[in-house]
C-alpha cells in the first residue's frame, strides 16, 4: 500500500471508531496563499500544466497576439464581439442608411413584385426622413430619399435586361451543344 492510501485507511478507521484523528507533528502546515508565495504557487501550477501537455495544440499557438501594440481603444471588447459574431445593423442611423443606400438596387433586384419594390422604397424614404429628424446627435444624414416611380422603372429595366441576357446565354448554350447524329437503322430481312 502506498503512504497516501495507508493514511486514508487509518483516517477512516479512526473516524469509524469515533476517535479524533491524530495530528501529525511531522506534517507541514497547509499552505496558505499570501502576497509572498502567490507568484511561486502560480509558477508551479504553470510548470505542472506544461509538463502534463495542457498547453499543447492551443488555437493560435505560435501566432502573434491580435491587436497588440496598436493604439488604446476603450471599446475593444465590443468591436471584437461584433467581428466574431458577425453582427450587422449596429450603428448610428445615418451610417446604416448610407450602407443600405449603396446596396438598395441589389436588394430591389431580388424582389419579383412591383408592389414589393414600391413598399421597400417607401420604407427606405420614411426611415431617411425619420433619421433627419433625430435629436440624439451623431453624424449628419446625407442620404437622399429615392423617387419611387424612378426606382420602379429602373427595376423594370434591370429585370428586362437580365431576362434578355439569360435568353441569349441559353441560346448560346444550345448553339454550342454538339449535334447528335441520327442514324438510320436498317433491318435486314
Amino acid at each position: 500500500m502506498s503512504d497516501a492510501m495507508g493514511e486514508a485507511a487509518r483516517y477512516r478507521a479512526q473516524q469509524a471508531a469515533g476517535e479524533a484523528p491524530e495530528a501529525d507533528a511531522d506534517a507541514p502546515p497547509p499552505m496558505t496563499l499570501n502576497a509572498q508565495n502567490k507568484a511561486e504557487f502560480v509558477e508551479t501550477a504553470i510548470q505542472i500544466a506544461i509538463r502534463q501537455g495542457q498547453f499543447d495544440d492551443l488555437p493560435g499557438a505560435g501566432k502573434p497576439l491580435e491587436g497588440l501594440g496598436t493604439h488604446h481603444d476603450p471599446d475593444w471588447w465590443i468591436r471584437r464581439k461584433i467581428e466574431t459574431e458577425n453582427l450587422s445593423g449596429l450603428g448610428p442611423p445615418a451610417l446604416m442608411l448610407r450602407v443600405e443606400d449603396r446596396g438598395l438596387a441589389d436588394d430591389l433586384d431580388r424582389l419579383t413584385n412591383e408592389q414589393d419594390v414600391r413598399d421597400v422604397v417607401e420604407d427606405f424614404n420614411r426611415r431617411v426622413i425619420d433619421a433627419r429628424r433625430q435629436l440624439n446627435g451623431g453624424p449628419p444624414v446625407v442620404t437622399r430619399t429615392r423617387d419611387v416611380d424612378a426606382e420602379i422603372s429602373a427595376w423594370r429595366e434591370r429585370r428586362e435586361a437580365a431576362r434578355v441576357a439569360e435568353t441569349q446565354a441559353a441560346g448560346a448554350d444550345a448553339a454550342n451543344e454538339p449535334r447528335r447524329r441520327r442514324r438510320r437503322l436498317f433491318r435486314r430481312r
